[in-house]
């Protein structure tokens, strides 16, 4: 029986862990390929050890999505690899200043910007030229924080998550002759070792935001990166409550 993405080749960041991990072993579960990408070699061979266990085909490739010339060797130990590249998943992500801007740290500040902002253009911009003859998808993992004022202590990875928002529609528009559709997917709060007590919703019956698991995520993420190349493009696709957003 044929699978959603079988004959694709789906690179992942950040699928070490949490989402990214949820993602690449749900993508190979339709079938596909899956690059998974990580800085962190014990995650990324537990997540390819346990795709291969279920008769998934997986490989790891070691990347710090924040340095252009590590991205660069992803797609190319990709090509390497599978001689082509369909989904790009631009996963990887952080939180590392929890403060308000007065008080905050500026290297810790502008690390944030870098791998949340600058991780995912790298991870878009290198994955182009091997996407344009046959076209794709290319889904950058958003934050409801990158379209709404959050709280004080959350400037740098709102500043980004924006940032981000925006570089999906302008790639949207670059990319549209090729066939390559760019969209952003907000998983809202979902419970991962890397979530703090801040992110988590409240028992509040005001709050219908719903905790989800990596697997949650899976679903829409699959829709999103099966849609036909001439579909949407430059949309924000959310799995948050509308009135949590």
């Amino acid at each position: 029986m044929s699978k959603q993405l079988d004959g694709k080749v789906v690179v992942i960041t950040g699928a070490g862990r949490g989402i990214g991990q949820g993602l690449a072993i749900g993508f190979a579960e339709q079938g596909a390929k899956v690059v998974c990408s990580a800085r962190t070699q014990s995650q990324l061979d537990d997540t390819v050890k346990t795709i291969k266990q279920a008769g998934g085909e997986a490989i790891a490739v070691q990347c710090d999505v924040a340095s252009a010339e590590s991205v660069e060797n992803l797609y190319a130990e990709t090509m390497s690899a599978y001689g082509q590249v369909d989904v790009v998943i631009a996963n990887a992500g952080g939180n590392f200043s929890r403060a308000s801007v007065e008080d905050s740290n500026s290297h810790e500040w502008f690390r944030t910007i870098q791998v949340n902002l600058m991780g995912v253009y790298y991870t878009a911009k290198y994955a182009i030229p091997h996407m344009k003859a046959n076209g794709g998808h290319i889904i950058l993992m958003g934050s409801g924080l990158g379209h709404r004022v959050g709280d004080s202590t959350h400037s740098a990875y709102s500043a980004s998550k924006a940032g981000a928002w925006m570089l999906v529609r302008s790639l949207a528009k670059e990319l549209q002759d090729y066939k390559i559709c760019v969209n952003e997917l907000i998983p809202g709060v979902v419970k991962t070792d890397i979530l703090s007590g801040d992110d988590r919703p409240d028992d509040s019956p005001l709050n219908i935001e719903w905790m989800k698991t990596p697997a949650d995520v899976v679903p829409m993420a699959l829709f999103i990166a099966t849609q036909p190349l001439t579909g949407s493009t430059g949309q924000s696709f959310s799995l948050m409550r509308r009135d949590s957003q």
